[in-house]
C-alpha cells in the first residue's frame, strides 16, 4: 500500500524550523505494512495545501498529515482537509469540553476564544486526543483509503504515531508483512560500505539502501513477504551475509546510540568518567548528557581547545611540546589527565583536525582518541572525511565506541 506523508508549515519551506518528523515517521511506515512514496512540505496556503491534499488523497492509500494543528488563523490543515472532502467543519462538544478541561487543568482559565478552533471536526473524522498537547488527530476512513493528521511538535507526533495512529494502521493493513533492520558502521565510506554488501541487492524478497549520517554509514534492510514467518527468515538471512561482510565495521543497530551503551557499562560496572575535548568543543560531553540518567556515571570535563588549557587540565607541557597538540601522545595524556583531574575510574581525550583545511602536515579529519580505564590506556587515529560538521559528530561517536569496546574487553 502507497503511503504519503504532508508536512505543514510556512516554518519548514523557509528553513526556520527542520522537517524531522518526516524521516522519522518515513522510517516507522515499513513496521505497518506500508511503502512511503511521496514527502511534501506545503506553506501556510489554504490554496496550495487544499491541492496538495487532493493529489495525495488521489494517488495514495494511507495521507499522514504533520502540523498545522494549532489555534491560530495560519493553522490551516483542518480547512485544507475539509476543502479536499467538501466537507463543513462544526465544533465538537466532546472536543470542546475536553480542551477546557486541559486548560483548567494546568490552570490557564479561562481559555482562549481561539482555541476553540481545534475543537472543529468535520463528519468524516473521528477524533484522537493529544495526551501532550492541546491540538486533537482526526482519523478518517473513507472511499477506501486513510487519512490521518499528527501534531507539528516532535513529542507530541512521536507519542501521537505510537499509542495511536500506528496501532490503528497496523489493524487495517493485513496481508502484507514489512520489517526493516538497521545496520550502522563507522570507519568506512560510503561507497566502500556500499561494494561490500552490492551482492546483496540481488536477495529476493529484500530492498537495501546505504545512507550517510553524521555518526557513520547505515545500512537499511527491508524485508516484505505475506507472512510475518517469511519477512523473519528472510530479515534473519539478509543481516547474517551484512555482518559477514561489515563485520567489525557495525556499532549498533536500529536505534542504538553509543552514549546509551556507554552509559549502561559505566552503570554495570560502577565506573565514572570524565572527558577532555579538543577539536570535538563539548560535543561529547553534550551527547553524553543527552541521555537520562548520565549523573549516575558522568562526572563531567573541560574543553581544552589551546596547549595551555590541556596544560593546566593535567597535561604535561613537555607532550605537547614533544609531539604537538594532535598527537597519539596528546590523545593518551589528555584521556589519563581527564582520569586524575576529575577523580574518575575511565577518561577519554580527542584531539584533532576539524577542517576544512589542514594543519601544518597534518590532514584535516585527523583524529586522534585515546581512552583510559582500570584495565589500561588506549589510542586509535582516525581519518574521517575532511568536512568540519562530519569530523566533529564522527569523533563523537568513535570516542564513545572505543571506550564502550575498552570495557567489553576488560
Amino acid at each position: 500500500m502507497k503511503a504519503e506523508i504532508i508536512a505543514v508549515g510556512t516554518e519548514l519551506l523557509m528553513g526556520e524550523t527542520q522537517d524531522t518528523n518526516s524521516s522519522w515517521i518515513g522510517s516507522r511506515l515499513p513496521e505497518v505494512g506500508l511503502e512511503l512514496h511521496w514527502v511534501t512540505i506545503v506553506g501556510d496556503n489554504i490554496d496550495e495545501l487544499t491541492d496538495i491534499l487532493a493529489r495525495a488523497w488521489e494517488r495514495s492509500d494511507v495521507v499522514l498529515t504533520m502540523g498545522g494543528l494549532g489555534p491560530t488563523m495560519d493553522d490551516l490543515t483542518r480547512d485544507g482537509i475539509a476543502g479536499m472532502l467538501k466537507e463543513t467543519i462544526t465544533t465538537d462538544p466532546g472536543l470542546k469540553a475536553w480542551l477546557e478541561d486541559s486548560f483548567a487543568r494546568r490552570n490557564m482559565n479561562p481559555m482562549p476564544q481561539q482555541n476553540l478552533r481545534q475543537a472543529g471536526i468535520i463528519p468524516s473524522a473521528s477524533s484522537i486526543h493529544n495526551s501532550l498537547g492541546t491540538a486533537p488527530s482526526w482519523w478518517i476512513e473513507r472511499d477506501g483509503k486513510i487519512l490521518a493528521t499528527m501534531p507539528g511538535p516532535p513529542r507530541e507526533l512521536t507519542n501521537m504515531w505510537s499509542t495511536e495512529i500506528a496501532p490503528r494502521l497496523k489493524e487495517r493493513i493485513p496481508g502484507n508483512v514489512i520489517m526493516s533492520r538497521m545496520f550502522k558502521t563507522i570507519g568506512l565510506s560510503e561507497a566502500a560500505v556500499d561494494e561490500m554488501v552490492g551482492e546483496l541487492y540481488q536477495m529476493p524478497g529484500m530492498d537495501f539502501g546505504v545512507y550517510a549520517k553524521p555518526d557513520g554509514i547505515y545500512v537499511r534492510a527491508i524485508a516484505k513477504a505475506q507472512t510475518e514467518a517469511e519477512v523473519l527468515s528472510t530479515l534473519q538471512a539478509a543481516e547474517t551475509k551484512i555482518r559477514a561482510a561489515l563485520d567489525e565495521y557495525i556499532w549498533g543497530t536500529d536505534e542504538d546510540l553509543p552514549a546509551v551503551v556507554v552509559g549502561q557499562l559505566l552503570r554495570e560496572r560502577g565506573y565514572k568518567l570524565a572527558v577532555l575535548e579538543s577539536c570535538t568543543g563539548g560535543m561529547l560531553g553534550g551527547a553524553i548528557t543527552d541521555i537520562e540518567g548520565s549523573s549516575d556515571y558522568f562526572v563531567g570535563g573541560a574543553i581544552t581547545y589551546s596547549s595551555d588549557l590541556k596544560v593546566q587540565a593535567g597535561v604535561p607541557a613537555a607532550t605537547i611540546d614533544d609531539f604537538g597538540a594532535v598527537s597519539e601522545e596528546t590523545a593518551i595524556a589528555m584521556a589519563e589527565a581527564a582520569r586524575r583531574t576529575y577523580g574518575t575510574e575511565c577518561g577519554i581525550g580527542v584531539t584533532g583536525v576539524a577542517g576544512p583545511d589542514d594543519q601544518g602536515d597534518i590532514k584535516a579529519g585527523t583524529v586522534f582518541i585515546g581512552v583510559s580505564h582500570p584495565g589500561g590506556t588506549s589510542v586509535k587515529e582516525h581519518r574521517f572525511p575532511s568536512r568540519r560538521p562530519l569530523v566533529r559528530n564522527r569523533a563523537v561517536t568513535a570516542a564513545l565506541l572505543q571506550l564502550a569496546s575498552a570495557l567489553r574487553s576488560h
